[in-house]
């Protein structure tokens, strides 16, 4: 089955960084779009980053030149480097990917930005 296992998260300054990891399974990974997404406290979930199974990237305005995804095919993983962290970034980010046009979501992992 498929699974989306996120870690990384955790609680840092401001100003600081965090690399989020999200290890899949249960899917051809190489040939799947990933992406991630945060909910903040109140908020409604919100896209963030995406990548193409070809590399290609997106990025919300918001965290655009501060954040980076990237995959890693031979590990089936997928990251989100954060980089210049703001406390308005603090939420559980997901991971997600569509097969056959159904959505999966991992459990989400916590960042906490500090001010």
């Amino acid at each position: 089955q498929v699974q989306l296992v996120e870690s990384g998260g955790g609680l840092v300054q401001a100003g600081g960084s965090l690399r989020l990891s999200c290890a899949a399974s249960g899917f051809i990974f190489r040939l799947n779009a990933m992406g991630w997404y945060r909910q903040a406290p109140g908020k409604q979930r919100e896209w963030v980053a995406s990548i193409t199974s070809g590399g290609s990237t997106l990025y919300v305005d918001s965290v655009k030149g501060r954040f980076t995804i990237s995959r890693d095919n031979a590990k089936n993983t997928v990251y989100l480097q954060m980089n210049s962290l703001k406390p308005e970034d603090t939420a559980v980010y997901y991971c997600t990917t569509a097969i056959r046009g159904r959505n999966y979501w991992g459990q989400g992992t916590q960042v906490t930005v500090s001010s």
